[in-house]
């Protein structure tokens, strides 16, 4: 995700904001990618971001640099994916067939998000101060997000009957992400105060009926 979406992969869920049910290949990944961000975070809060190096997650996390690398190609991504980025995709490809789709967007990102507190509120607080504080991760959380927006698309195309790279869908995706994206990095600098999902959902109010000025 930005809080939520920096990448998407569409494995099956039910309940948007619900992990997938994993088999067994998939559990030991999802343990080596879980001690790959522990360790990253601790490294970063004993010495800082830039100090941190891959080579030294590694040591932290057991595993060589080469498995860090496998599953984040960079040391930002490690900051910037989550387990919940992966349900984004199949929640919003679960909402009903006829519900605008705006609001199928503001139920997947306002339910993902509200999950992802409950168990992961300070993983949420330490990325979000990072993509603040990082220009680094600012550039590749833009970078990242363009794989999570065609993914998005591709889903709403489908359900309208539209095509893939349909312009219209993708400039509502674009402007959704961005939304969420700004909130984001609002939220961090203004010291992570007031209610996330409650001004992600009054941003998607904004884009739908524009500011109260």
């Amino acid at each position: 995700m930005t809080t939520m979406a920096a990448t998407s992969r569409t494995p099956s869920v039910s309940v948007p904001g619900t992990p997938p049910q994993l088999g067994l290949r998939e559990r030991k990944k999802l343990r080596t990618r879980t001690a790959i961000r522990r360790a990253t975070y601790r490294l970063i809060a004993e010495q800082g971001y830039d100090a941190t190096t891959v080579e030294q997650i590694a040591e932290a996390a057991e595993v060589s640099p080469s498995t860090v690398f496998r599953y984040f190609p960079a040391k930002e991504d490690i900051v910037l994916t989550d387990e919940y980025d992966q349900a984004l995709a199949a929640a919003l490809r679960a909402r009903p067939a006829g519900e605008p789709p705006l609001e199928s967007i503001r139920q997947v990102l306002t339910g993902t998000l509200a999950a992802f507190l409950a168990t992961g509120e300070r993983e949420l607080r330490q990325r979000t101060r990072l993509m603040v504080e990082v220009p680094a991760i600012r550039v590749r959380m833009a970078e990242s997000m363009a794989g999570t927006a065609k993914e998005l698309a591709g889903v709403l195309a489908a359900r309208s009957g539209r095509a893939p790279d349909d312009l219209a869908v993708r400039v509502f995706v674009a402007a959704v992400l961005s939304a969420l994206r700004e909130v984001t990095l609002y939220w961090g600098e203004h010291g992570q105060k007031g209610d996330l999902v409650a001004m992600i959902d009054e941003a998607l109010d904004t884009l739908e009926g524009g500011p109260a000025l």
